[in-house]
């Protein structure tokens, strides 16, 4: 598991999670830049997990334009990654 959260924010689809929940240990920079017009310059990570590795996997706005301040501290995924949203359980299948 790459990041686990109950606090994502949903942008265009992607799930942003908080810094803190992600586990940084598998996550190296990559050097790759995007810029979105509208959330400005997207900074690229590489999944490294026993031995193997995967382009650009992650990505996050650092400075993000004024109107997407909310992603700010944020990460994203794609490539691969499968991003899973996990409903409560009803109370009465306890």
């Amino acid at each position: 598991m790459i990041a686990d959260s109950d606090r994502t924010r949903r942008v265009e689809g992607n799930h942003y999670f908080p810094h803190e929940d992600v586990a940084w240990e598998h996550l190296r920079r990559s050097g790759t830049v995007s810029v979105c017009p509208w959330k400005g310059r997207a900074d690229y990570y590489d999944l490294e997990v026993g031995g193997a590795s995967v382009p650009d996997v992650a990505w996050e706005y650092r400075r993000p334009f004024p109107w997407a301040r909310f992603i700010r501290g944020r990460v994203a995924f794609w490539g691969g990654v499968e991003v899973v949203e996990v409903s409560d359980f009803p109370a009465d299948s306890v």
